[in-house]
């Protein structure tokens, strides 16, 4: 549609009203209904939003120890503008017009600590280099049978799976809850997030799907949206979603992979293939996965933000642990699919469901093309079991280790900026501190009685 048709669909819709919505520092989607008459106001102009969004972390807590905003700064509004090119129609409510939104600084330059922005930098970074990149992202989720009141009610614990068992790839399940399934394909291509396919994952009441490839920055807007349309069709099946990396130490964690491969810059061929290779691998395919191998320990964040994130990066869980990678091998951190020049690409394995889009993808895109800048090489695949093989090295192990080693990186200030790379290291540090002061049940199981 031409943007005459966008603010037409707008100004004639029966609600008068719209939809905007900003991602936060932890891919939330923090947004507002405005009147139709305020935002044709707005449109292709600047406007804003208050920048608290980047002030307080996921359950609305104000950080402490970020400079961007916070009590000192008395958290003004931001300056923002609606990207035209995002709007969508929400198909659960009648078409409403929907659009992303992304904040500025007060130059109208973009805003450091905002993650989209983030992501078009590092687009920019490639198309610099002379490539176009394209991603998808695929997540598992599990789903149970209640709601927001209920699961709190019960404390979170002994929720009701939306199907017992472990039942991967079940014909049967997907038929027992088919309307939901259904709602989720068909909805979710009606919001211009098309999938590849659906399918049940090993786990009570879990599925996975693939979102189709597309540009990067599209893809990460369609990974973003995704989460929460997902969230809010389930909504409507009396179904509640969840993209927590891992909700209980025997069953498999949710991946948020990503698949990414770079094009020339006409988008008409794939430089990760090389067909005369043994392994239809490129030079610059070789360089892009030694880079992220490289940069990995140093941006582990960007990938596995929060203190759950961790307990998925387990031995043996279907997530890597090894500083790995490997042709077609679900062990290994960077799993290679190389069998056509159309369909050559790179999964990133490390990246959990729980992850910000923008930011995994910037985090991925980044690494690779700063092992293609350096000509790094590349160490020899692992043919057998990643899990074993530590003679690259290991993934941090907590997210206290990780943000260490993000926030000493020199690597990760060159990628990202300085006042990015401060800015999220801030807001890791303050996650894991936050963590600290709770007595889990974990605790009080061990010591109540012993101790």
């Amino acid at each position: 549609m031409t943007t005459k048709d966008i603010l037409q669909y707008v100004k004639n819709h029966e609600s008068g009203k719209v939809k905007i919505a900003y991602v936060d520092i932890d891919g939330i989607l923090r947004g507002k209904y405005i009147s139709a008459k305020k935002f044709l106001g707005i449109a292709g102009k600047e406007t804003s939003f208050c920048d608290v969004i980047f002030g307080w972390d996921s359950g609305d807590v104000s950080y402490n120890n970020c400079g961007y905003t916070g009590w000192h700064t008395g958290y003004p509004d931001a300056p923002a503008r609606i990207d035209l090119h995002t709007f969508r129609r929400i198909p659960w409510e009648n078409g409403l017009p929907f659009f992303l939104g992304e904040i500025t600084d007060s130059k109208g330059a973009p805003a450091a600590v905002c993650p989209r922005q983030l992501l078009k930098k590092v687009l920019n970074d490639a198309l610099q280099q002379g490539f176009k990149p394209y991603a998808a992202q695929e997540f598992e989720w599990f789903n149970f049978a209640e709601t927001p009141q209920t699961a709190a009610e019960k404390g979170f614990q002994q929720l009701t799976p939306l199907t017992p068992g472990m039942f991967g790839y079940s014909i049967l399940r997907s038929s027992l809850n088919n309307r939901f399934f259904t709602a989720l394909f068909d909805q979710l291509r009606d919001f211009d997030i098309p999938l590849e396919g659906i399918h049940t994952e090993t786990g009570p009441g879990t599925y996975e799907a693939a979102i189709e490839y597309s540009d990067i920055l599209t893809a990460a807007d369609r990974a973003v949206l995704f989460k929460t349309a997902v969230k809010e069709i389930a909504y409507q099946h009396g179904i509640m979603a969840t993209f927590m990396a891992k909700i209980n130490e025997a069953l498999p964690g949710c991946g948020g992979h990503v698949h990414q491969s770079l094009w020339d810059k006409a988008g008409k061929k794939n430089v990760f293939y090389n067909g005369r290779d043994q392994q239809q691998m490129s030079a610059i395919l070789r360089h892009y996965i030694a880079g992220q191998l490289y940069c990995l320990p140093q941006i582990l964040p960007l990938f596995a933000p929060t203190i759950n994130s961790y307990k998925r990066l387990v031995e043996g869980a279907w997530a890597p642990t090894t500083l790995t990678w490997g042709i077609d091998n679900r062990t290994v951190a960077l799993r290679v699919l190389q069998q056509s020049e159309t369909a050559c690409r790179l999964e990133t394995r490390v990246i959990g469901a729980d992850a910000n889009p923008y930011l995994a993808m910037a985090g991925a895109l980044a690494s690779g093309l700063y092992g293609i800048r350096h000509k790094l090489e590349l160490q020899d695949a692992v043919t057998g079991n990643g899990y074993t093989d530590e003679s690259h090295g290991v993934l941090p192990r907590t997210l206290e280790q990780a943000t260490a080693a993000m926030k000493t990186s020199a690597v990760a200030r060159e990628l990202f900026g300085e006042a990015f790379t401060g800015h999220f290291v801030a807001t890791r540090e303050w996650e894991w501190k936050q963590h600290l002061k709770t007595v889990t049940d974990w605790e009080m199981k061990r010591y109540f009685e012993i101790i």
